[in-house]
């Protein structure tokens, strides 16, 4: 009896341990949505000539997308085959079921695509990153950790040498442009504007599931990886940030690509610390050296990169807190980080309603941010409490089982 009782709570305690691995992706996940909704809704520069940098644009600005797409490449390692990758018919399996998942999502960002929104949608992008990092699902953490670091430094300089040609093009391509339906009709201007002029370059942001697929394929659920993760990620996002900062200040980057950029609309100084995302990063070299938000430099990558793993890290740490503690403090944002897809579409369709009317009486950019991550919060917590799954991420399943074969029994 005593050798069963015991058996008993050490697999209770495994389990606990794995759950609390899994909240503290999605509670992460939460994050990276209250953080975009934040970037949509309230601003992230001053109304002043020199655009005064915000908090909210200081804070979270190239920041929550990126964890975002880390917390991709996390989901994936963890659905195949965590620490062991899946092999031969396994990870064929999984591949066609990524891919199903995938095309869900790219349908839901066409049709946001042909909204009326100043919201950079990034569904179709993100479905795109995962076709792309098919390839990669089957590797080992060493072999990873090799393709993470080639692609975060040579990624950048092709995308450099190739964005003018595309930016000169007859018709030309558009910097930040959402992806529709209408866009079909010309897949070689889309697929250039996934890949190297959108406002998530998927070419570049490739880094990002690779390095989700590093973090997913580590113990997750033992106690000194979390610490790893803070640590470890603090320090990398410190110094790539340091040296993008010295690069433009001490060694004389910012003075070079002022002169590039004239237009007194655009301030280099606040674009720097903000975003970059609209500006044609070409001329000089000096590009490639910042580590501005949305430049889609080596160093922007690796400052984004760690700042997704210390959320991670401090997520996972604070589930174990509450395991501790027999609380569930991470419900507030495993909740909505469990159904994003279906959050995500919500909040960019209200936003989009606000421009056919004008905003109700009363409300303000910070009142309408708080009242979508107040809903997106609630209904996260009631679909956890329930154990539902969102309505897209039911079909998101859905498809990925059909593509594993497993049609039968969908739950």
């Amino acid at each position: 009896m005593t050798s069963r009782s015991t058996a008993a709570q050490s697999g209770t305690k495994k389990g606990a341990a794995a759950g609390t691995r899994l909240s503290g992706i999605d509670a992460a996940r939460g994050l990276a949505l209250l953080g975009m909704m934040a970037t949509h809704l309230m601003p992230t520069f001053e109304s002043d000539a020199a655009l005064t940098p915000t908090w909210i644009g200081l804070t979270f600005s190239g920041r929550a997308a990126a964890l975002f797409a880390v917390l991709a490449g996390i989901g994936l390692a963890l659905s195949t085959g965590k620490q062991r990758p899946l092999e031969g018919s396994a990870l064929s399996a999984a591949r066609r079921g990524i891919a199903l998942r995938a095309l869900v999502i790219a349908v839901v960002g066409l049709a946001l695509g042909g909204l009326d929104v100043n919201v950079a949608v990034i569904l179709v992008h993100y479905a795109v990153l995962f076709l792309c990092i098919l390839p990669f699902i089957g590797l080992r953490l060493k072999a990873l950790c090799a393709w993470a670091a080639g692609w975060i430094l040579g990624s950048p300089v092709i995308a450099f040498l190739l964005r003018p040609w595309l930016m000169a093009a007859d018709p030309p391509l558009q910097l930040n442009h959402n992806p529709g339906w209408e866009d079909l009709s010309t897949p070689g201007q889309l697929l250039g504007d996934l890949f190297l002029t959108g406002y998530y370059p998927v070419f570049q942001w490739i880094s990002y599931l690779l390095v989700g697929l590093i973090l997913g394929r580590l113990a997750l659920s033992t106690a000194v990886v979390p610490v790893l993760l803070l640590a470890g990620g603090t320090a990398v996002a410190a110094f790539a940030k340091v040296l993008g900062t010295a690069a433009m200040e001490e060694w004389g980057g910012r003075a070079e690509l002022q002169a590039l950029l004239t237009d007194p609309n655009y301030p280099l100084d606040s674009l720097l610390q903000v975003n970059l995302a609209g500006v044609r990063q070409e001329g000089s070299w000096w590009w490639l050296a910042s580590s501005a938000p949305h430049s889609g430099t080596a160093l922007d990558l690796l400052h984004t990169s760690g700042v997704a793993a210390a959320v991670v890290g401090l997520c996972l740490l604070v589930g174990r807190l509450g395991e501790w503690l027999d609380l569930d403090l991470l419900l507030p944002l495993r909740g909505a980080g469990a159904m994003t897809l279906t959050l995500y579409t919500a909040h960019v369709c209200v936003v989009a309603s606000f421009h056919l009317k004008p905003m109700p009486a009363g409300w303000t950019e910070d009142g309408m941010y708080f009242a979508h991550a107040a809903l997106a919060v609630l209904i996260g917590m009631v679909f956890a409490i329930l154990k539902w799954r969102g309505p897209l991420e039911w079909l998101g399943h859905a498809a990925n089982q059909v593509g594993r074969h497993q049609p039968a029994g969908i739950r």
